[in-house]
């Protein structure tokens, strides 16, 4: 569980601290929350390969998903960004209690928390791609 606390306040530290996922956020919308989502997720993984119970890692995925998808909404996104902060709040579930009784259900939880994150990363990406059409279409002669 050392690499994983580790790691998650090296990714907290640069996206929350240094407010890296806000700022990269509105510098380049969609890519920038997408690529908050992925680091997220690779904390989420070694919180799984650690023993974090299930119920923890979906607790951990929805706080990504929550992130991802009300970030994927230029400048208001961002702002709540600011306010949220994710991955802090994921730090604090693994420093909380990493290897909780796993309950009834946590199953179900965690795929639902899995398809939640999938969707809030699809959408940043669109987000992304739409922005670029919409500007390649506004340059192209």
């Amino acid at each position: 569980m050392v690499k994983a606390q580790k790691t998650a306040e090296v990714v907290a530290k640069w996206m929350d601290g240094r407010l890296f996922d806000p700022i990269v956020g509105f510098v380049l919308p969609g890519l920038g929350d997408a690529a908050g989502i992925l680091m997220g997720a690779y904390v989420v993984y070694l919180a799984r390969q650690a023993g974090a119970s299930r119920a923890v890692q979906a607790r951990m995925l929805i706080n990504l998903a929550i992130d991802g998808l009300v970030g994927a909404v230029p400048f208001i996104g961002d702002l709540f960004d600011l306010i949220f902060r994710a991955h802090t709040r994921n730090l604090a579930l693994l420093k909380e209690r990493p290897d909780g009784e796993p309950q009834p259900g946590d199953w179900g939880v965690l795929i639902g928390a899995v398809a939640l994150v999938l969707l809030a990363l699809a959408i940043p990406v669109a987000v992304a791609v739409a922005l670029w059409k919409a500007l390649f279409v506004l340059v192209r002669p």
